[in-house]
Formats: structure tokens, sequence, C-alpha cells
């Protein structure tokens, strides 16, 4: 039986959330298959309770409601149980590394949970996928798989979907590599200074923005010499986690 060659746990999952804003928007359920260097795998579903009302579209597409989740505890309850449960692992998932993973350090950080996400590899199936063969996560399953997704966008069909068709690229291009350092760099967005993507290092490793009037303008720049640019981020739409980083630049450049 085909395995991934880990180094260290490697973590696939998938949520299943109230929208699609990582800022103002929250955790329904989550599953993580947690997949050992043995190839042992140890499972994980939740049903979390946003604290806030799942829109109806939303329920229409995941099939979770109010009621489903009413008794259930809240990501906050549950945040440093699901911290230790990913402590030393990479990440897998698909499109996971645009909306999954920053919404999952979202979370963590409203929670007021340390989440460490340096020294983690990201792997984005998604990504590898709309490379070789653009379509959706149902079509990578039937493509490499051979198989029709059932209970699509239930999370734990969606997880263990994104575990099979991820094993099955590795297997399937001579291109791939079966390490998570080469798969990193092939799927993942590694040039990222937050999460989101509003800043990346450009080329000579400096932090840039990467949307708005400032494209592409070195972010110490900027903050010294648009001094009300900081306060409007902060005061924005932006996550948790963007608004992290930039202070830490301002901080580290000591802008008054």
């Amino acid at each position: 039986m085909f395995k991934l060659n880990l180094k260290r746990p490697l973590i696939v999952f998938d949520l299943e959330t109230t929208g699609i804003s990582i800022s103002n928007d929250s955790i329904v359920e989550i599953c993580c298959i947690k997949i050992f260097p043995d190839g042992s795998e140890q499972v994980k579903t939740q049903r979390i309770n946003p604290g806030r009302p799942i829109p109806p579209e939303n329920s229409a597409i995941h099939g979770i409601t109010d009621a489903d989740v009413a008794d259930k505890p809240t990501f906050a309850m549950l945040a440093k149980e699901f911290a230790l449960f990913m402590q030393g692992c990479d990440f897998a998932g698909f499109n996971s590394n645009k909306f999954d993973f920053p919404m999952l350090v979202e979370e963590f950080l409203r929670a007021g949970v340390e989440f460490d996400a340096e020294n983690r590899k990201f792997i984005d199936a998604q990504r590898i996928y709309h490379t070789m063969e653009p379509r959706n996560l149902a079509a990578a399953y039937k493509f490499y798989c051979n198989q029709p997704l059932e209970n699509a966008h239930s999370a734990e069909a969606d997880t263990r979907a994104t575990y099979e068709v991820l094993k099955a690229q590795v297997q399937h291009y001579d291109v791939m590599e079966n390490n998570l350092d080469f798969l990193c760099k092939y799927s993942g967005q590694n040039n990222n200074v937050d999460l989101a993507g509003r800043m990346i290092y450009n080329p000579d490793g400096k932090e840039v923005f990467n949307f708005g009037k400032h494209r592409g303008k070195s972010v110490d720049e900027v903050l010294k010499n648009d001094t009300g640019y900081f306060k409007w981020m902060m005061d924005g739409d932006f996550s948790l986690d963007t608004k992290r980083r930039l202070t830490q630049i301002k901080l580290r450049g000591k802008f008054n």
C-alpha cells in the first residue's frame, strides 16, 4: 500500500464554516486525519458552535444548521486541545493555503491560544491539481481515484477524499517527489508574509504589499511615509494574523 514519505506527522484537514470571510466567519465543523510517518492514522472530527447564525445558503452547501451545533462546544473551548493535537505537524488540504489554514489560525487567535505557524509545511492538493488538471475536488477524486465523491461538503468525506487525491497525485505524475519539501514547494505559497497573502516577500526577500494602492511597495517604506495606513489596516476588515504581522513589522522599524 502506497504511503507518503513523512518525516513527522501530517494533518490533512477540512473546515466547514459560516461563510468565506476569514475575519468575520467561523468554523462549524473540522475534520483532521493525522497521518504518522509509519502510515498509521488518527481521525478527529468535531462540530463546533460558531457563536453566530449559519446563513441558510451555507447550510444548503454543507448541511449543517444552527440546530445541529446548538449544543456543541465553541472553538475557544477546544482550541488548546486542537493546538496540542496539531503540535509538530505539517498540514495538507484542498484550497487550504488560501482559506482553511488562515481561517484555522484566525480561530486560534480569537481564542487567545498561541498557535505556531512557523516551520510548518503547507501542502495544497488543489494547487497541484489545478496546475495539472484544473477542476474541483469531486472531479479530482474521480480523475485520480476513479470513484464518485459521496457526501461532498461533509468535512470528513472531503478530508478523506483530499488525502486519497494527494497520495494518488504523488503516484500519478513522474515529476512528483514523495517528500513534503518538494510538495510544499510545488503547492505552497511560500512567499506570503501573512497567511492571507496581503503582504508577500519580493524576489529580494523584502516585505511588500500585495493589494490596493500600495501593491508592490515596501511595507517598511509605506509605514514610514504614509502614517495613516497602519491605522487604516488595523481598523479595517483584515484578519488578525495580517494585523499581527503588520504590527511586528511596524515595531521592528519603530515607526511612529
